[in-house]
């Protein structure tokens, strides 16, 4: 496998191995990005809902149809982003699982 070395990072059978501050560095990193993207998604929903009431989707405002169904899937999105992103994060720091006998 073609992985490089980044910081303080391990090359163990080919994987990277991250050390600790360096897992933990982009948890939180990751965490404040989802964070915000929740943050705007709410905020965004409340703050355009008078632009976005002009506008309609199946009959329903587009304002009411984004902060019933659209909010719901990004936040669903979010943390499908975070699962996938938190397995490969913690794998990589995880320490190499010795073969048995």
């Amino acid at each position: 496998m073609g992985s490089r070395l980044r910081g303080n990072g391990e090359l163990v059978r080919g994987l990277l191995m991250l050390t600790r501050a360096q897992h933990w560095r982009r948890t939180r990193r990751l965490s404040a990005i989802l964070l915000l993207v929740w943050l705007a998604t709410g905020f965004c929903a409340a703050y355009f809902a008078r632009e976005l009431a002009g506008l309609s989707v199946f009959g329903w405002p587009l304002s009411f149809y984004l902060a019933a169904q659209g909010a719901s899937l990004v936040y669903l999105a979010i943390l499908a982003v975070y699962a996938w992103r938190m397995r490969k994060l913690d794998r990589a720091a995880a320490p190499p699982l010795e073969p048995r006998a």
